[in-house]
């Protein structure tokens, strides 16, 4: 009893900590690579470092360009927004990194006996993997919230290809930058951290960028749509413009692009370009044996490495042939040039996989004698990824350019059935782009798999999980390309509102003063036209990088399961195969359960968009001065309360979605031990893969309505220029029920299903073990308790409570 006892505490203390979601690869073997390996990934870091430096090139480039006082005032306002808003999540991460630095020093100090050098070298990497994902999520709001006021200036001068160039080079010094400092760590991991503890530190750098990149990404999603709700209510309840200062839900909107849409992705990719790079290293060192481990890592990492390369390229080749076919243009579709950019960026990609593929792993060495042709097998699975991070864009396209026939019928719905009919033909999109892009997931994972039975099974077991992992590989091959076009919509978001804060048509002498100063004449009419119409290809690339780093996470968690089932066979000395199959009635229950964690997933999160949205359109409402005496500029005192309002929501929101999130899934795994028999465990592999599948769907049929929604509203004001109109009101009801679609619930489902897949791998392993197996129904029951609880707080503690009604005045009184 004494025994049960102890190990019920242990496994109850570890089992409440994220950082222990790794723990069963903790013991990763990493090999030693050879002298020549060592010097040829220590070029793939200096490779790094000068993309550090190319990045604050762009940076400084950007930097000097000009812009009006008055534009400088506003982007700096938002900027000190932003900053109070990082400054709340960093005492949240702190919290974090105390909880987390805690469990490590007990799990590999206490448990594993690393001893306290090996255990201040992980907490380290997991302090390091923190920081990353926190690092590049402030670079780049200071990036954007530096290249839109330098945006919003150039647009007087009426030239459409500087105002093409600059969200452009601010979203590369982003991208360029991010996944160098990423890879830079890992690779500091894979040549100097001792062979003991080299799998440890890359287990303890994702958990960090991990949770750094969760909780920056739902909160905010969050935090974003209850400001940007906020603001767009106001257009029709008083039929003000787009970014009327006197709003005080602009400057929180303004706050909020930067969150939701830069802060999260931002680190959200940081965060996916880590955890997929350490599911392969654990899947190369788990399922290959030998010499073949060191040839293939370095391959891996060299890949990655080159990808840096070919994005940078492609970016400028695309850049000299834009500059000359639009140097002259008076107008332009801003799409183009990001199209041509990605499809550069990708067949570029491709080309140089094959030819390193050839150098690495190609004839003479040792993965040839061993597999033979593997070096184009893994060269064709890697780009069937590539290819796919051009054609997902492309199909996104489809249900949310401002040109689709999805888009424009929901405009012309609208034009007859207002609001109503509006939202119904942005759920058809949704839905269609959701079948749509599926097939397109099948079809590149059919290649993949089929590509794996041509002699990957001679060097590896489970080849074709192997070959699903290289497909998110692939994915992410272009990634510094896939964040700039992700970052040029809000640099294209805000600098339309800080064109409107700024006021600087009513600056009397405007005109005479740019003329003077800057050398040219303002356009006013052109300047708002062009901002308009690149926000909306921002709105659209924007919407194209989603469904690229959801289906990462899905694909990737292919990979991570496999972990779980080599667990399974290991230590409970049963073939997978046997109970892991659809005649297990446990298998049928874990789908269900998966898909119900995903429903309730999407609804907490827009729960606390909607309560927060409430609360911010009912103080707005309160605070809001329109009147000819009023100030036209904008309140900070009352922009400041909004902000307060979209951040106490988020972060009330993201605690509680945490806890459920962990409960629930310690809760199935403890289900799913084998006390009587080994049937149980198919219970929770099928919930985490029940969790990818549903999960995909519910984010990419969200993303694209949302998407097509906001995209509607933007038609009319560009395109049909009929802002307060009926037809204006109803795209706008469409936009702000897709706003939460799309900016919190999808994408958050990224980092959801990644961290669920990671954290369950542990918790599936403690609850196989001989001793304590035989509780764990028992402590699972009390964790699905605690689930339950969270789930009725992320509804009925966040409930919109009725405003008391006046008392009606009898008849008698009368």
């Amino acid at each position: 009893m004494h025994c049960k006892m102890k190990s019920l505490m242990i496994g109850l203390f570890v089992l409440c900590t994220p950082v222990t979601a790794y723990a069963n690869e903790a013991d990763l073997d990493i090999p030693q690579l050879s002298s020549s390996q060592n010097s040829l990934l220590m070029i793939g870091m200096a490779i790094c470092v000068l993309g550090v430096f190319f990045g604050f090139y762009q940076f400084n480039k950007v930097k000097k360009l000009q812009a009006h006082q008055s534009m400088l005032d506003v982007a700096n306002t938002i900027y000190e927004t932003c900053k109070t808003y990082l400054i709340q999540q960093g005492k949240f991460l702190g919290l974090l990194l105390v909880f987390i630095g805690a469990c490590i020093a007990f799990y590999f100090g206490v448990l594993e006996g690393k001893g306290i050098g090996g255990v201040s070298v992980i907490l380290f990497w997991s302090v390091i993997g923190i920081l990353g994902s926190y690092g590049v999520a402030w670079y780049g709001i200071r990036m954007n919230t530096m290249a839109n006021s330098r945006m919003a200036f150039a647009s007087l001068e009426g030239k459409p290809l500087k105002l093409l160039n600059i969200p452009l080079d601010a979203g590369i010094s982003i991208g360029v930058l991010l996944i160098c400092v990423e890879l830079f760590m890992m690779l500091v991991i894979l040549l100097f951290i001792p062979r003991d503890l080299a799998g440890a530190s890359f287990i303890g750098f994702a958990v960090g960028e991990s949770l750094g990149a969760s909780a920056l990404r739902i909160a905010g999603g969050i935090f974003t749509k209850i400001a940007d709700i906020g603001s767009d209510l106001m257009k029709i309840v008083f039929k003000i413009g787009e970014d009327d200062p006197r709003n005080p839900g602009v400057i929180a909107d303004c706050t909020g692009d930067n969150a939701g849409d830069s802060v999260g992705p931002t680190a959200d990719g940081f965060e996916t370009y880590g955890v997929t790079g350490v599911a392969l290293v654990s899947f190369i060192v788990l399922a290959v044996t030998g010499d073949l481990q060191r040839d293939l890592l370095v391959w891996i990492f060299t890949m990655r490495v080159l990808m840096i390369i070919t994005s940078v390229t492609a970016f400028f080749i695309n850049r000299v042939v834009t500059n000359e076919k639009y140097k002259n243009a008076v107008d332009l579709d801003f799409e183009e040039p990001l199209t041509s950019l990605v499809w550069m960026t990708s067949i570029l990609s491709i080309v140089v996989t094959f030819i390193v593929s050839y150098v690495l792993i190609g004839p003479g060495t040792i993965v040839y004698a061993a597999g033979g042709n593997l070096w184009i097998v893994l060269s064709c699975i890697i780009s069937c990824g590539t290819i796919g991070g051009a054609l997902i864009p492309e199909l996104t396209k489809v249900f949310t350019s401002p040109k689709s026939k999805h888009v424009n019928e929901v405009v012309n719905t609208s034009r007859e059935g207002g609001a109503s009919l509006n939202i119904l033909s942005g759920l058809i999109a949704g839905n269609f782009s959701a079948f749509w892009m599926g097939m397109v997931f099948f079809i590149l994972m059919l290649i993949a798999y089929l590509a794996s039975g041509f002699g990957l099974a001679d060097i590896m077991i489970y080849p074709s999980i192997f070959a699903f992992g290289l497909v998110a590989f692939g994915f992410l091959g272009m990634g510094p390309v896939t964040i700039a076009v992700d970052s040029y919509g809000p640099v294209t978001d805000n600098a339309q509102s800080i064109y409107e804060l700024s006021l600087i048509e009513c600056t009397e002498g405007i005109d005479e003063e740019i003329k003077q100063k800057y050398g040219f004449e303002p356009n006013f009419e052109v300047a708002k036209h062009f901002l308009e119409a690149n926000d909306g290809a921002g709105n659209t690339f924007k919407a194209t990088a989603k469904p690229v780093l959801i289906g990462t996470a899905v694909v990737g968690a292919t990979t991570m399961i496999f972990s779980l089932i080599l667990v399974i066979e290991k230590v409970i000395g049963v073939k997978p195969e046997l109970i892991l199959n659809m005649l297990n009635p446990y298998t049928i229950l874990g789908f269900i359960c998966g898909g119900a964690v995903i429903y309730w997933f999407t609804g907490a999160s827009m729960q606390a968009v909607s309560a927060g949205a409430y609360k911010a359109v009912e103080y707005i409402k309160q605070n809001i001065r329109l009147d000819e005496d009023a100030d036209l500029k904008a309140s900070t005192e009352k922009s400041k309360e909004v902000v307060k309002i979209c951040t106490q929501y988020a972060q009330k929101g993201m605690l509680n979605i945490f806890i459920v999130v962990f409960s629930f899934t310690l809760a199935f795994a403890f289900f799913s031990a084998p006390a009587k028999s080994p049937y149980p465990v198919s219970f929770f592999v099928s919930y985490l893969i029940s969790i990818a599948v549903f999960g995909l769907y519910q984010a990419i049929f969200m993303a694209n309505a949302g998407g097509c929604w906001d995209n509607a509203k933007k038609v009319v004001e560009v395109d049909l220029k009929m802002k307060c109109t009926e037809l204006h009101d109803a795209t706008v009801v469409g936009d702000t029920v897709g706003d939460p679609f799309k900016d919190t619930s999808s994408v958050a489902l990224n980092p959801i299903i990644k961290f669920t897949t990671l954290f369950g791998l542990l918790a599936m392993e403690i609850a196989i073990t001989d001793s304590f197996k035989g509780i764990a129904p028992y402590v699972g029951g009390i964790f699905f308790v605690i689930g339950l609880v969270f789930v009725y707080r992320t509804f009925y503690t966040m409930r919109i409570q009725p405003k008391a009604e006046p008392e009606s005045v009898s008849m008698a009184e009368e």
